[in-house]
């Protein structure tokens, strides 16, 4: 299979709706979460460390600091899964992975603002 073929037969599925982000922005993301019969969405908010791929299986990885242990959460960028993305800082870096960031601590872990 050819990959214009792949490309057309998931253009349907891919959101149109979703902000400009990079590694080093701090994210908020609104997860649907299903309990029994009823849907809510679950905010999860953190330093975005990587953006990858493209097309449908485009994922980004969040981390944040959880009462003191480090969280990182993979999404697949157009899951119906993902409520809504909201971009609340962004982030001055000069890579497209930040996997150094899980070695530092608090305060050496923080990255400048981009004015």
């Amino acid at each position: 299979m050819s990959q214009q073929l792949i490309n057309d037969i998931t253009k349907e599925y891919l959101k149109s709706d979703l902000p400009e982000f990079r590694a080093g922005d701090t994210l908020e993301v609104g997860i649907k979460i299903t309990e029994g019969n009823r849907e809510r969405v679950q905010i999860f908010e953190g330093l975005c460390i990587k953006k990858q791929g493209g097309g449908v299986s485009q994922t980004f990885t969040v981390r944040k600091i959880s009462y003191g242990v480090g969280v990182e959460k993979t999404f697949l960028l157009h899951s119906p899964v993902i409520d809504k993305i909201v971009v609340k800082r962004r982030g001055k870096v000069r890579r497209a992975y930040l996997g150094y960031i899980r070695g530092l601590s608090a305060k050496k872990a923080r990255i400048k603002e981009k004015r």
